[in-house]
């Protein structure tokens, strides 16, 4: 069985691109920062994201920065280095 996100995925790949807007939670509600407008039943996905800006780009930075700097072409600068 395909999950709701799969299915909001494939659905969006068939139809119109995804739309992100940025919210904050007030009073235990939702609430857009900028108006948006939005028709009425749209589907959403809320992702929680950590308090801190700077933290949120950090981990959201790490895993590109991983895969640039792990890789077996930058060696030889180690190699270098090294000498």
């Amino acid at each position: 069985m395909e999950s709701a996100f799969s299915q909001l995925i494939n659905q969006s790949e068939n139809t119109e691109m995804l739309t992100s807007v940025w919210a904050e939670i007030r009073d235990g509600k939702i609430e857009l920062v900028e108006p948006a407008e939005l028709p009425e039943g749209s589907r959403v996905l809320v992702t929680l994201l950590p308090n801190s800006e700077d933290e949120f780009w950090r981990d959201a930075s790490q895993e590109s920065l991983a895969a640039v700097w792990a890789n077996t072409e930058d060696d030889v600068y180690g190699q270098l280095l090294a000498e």
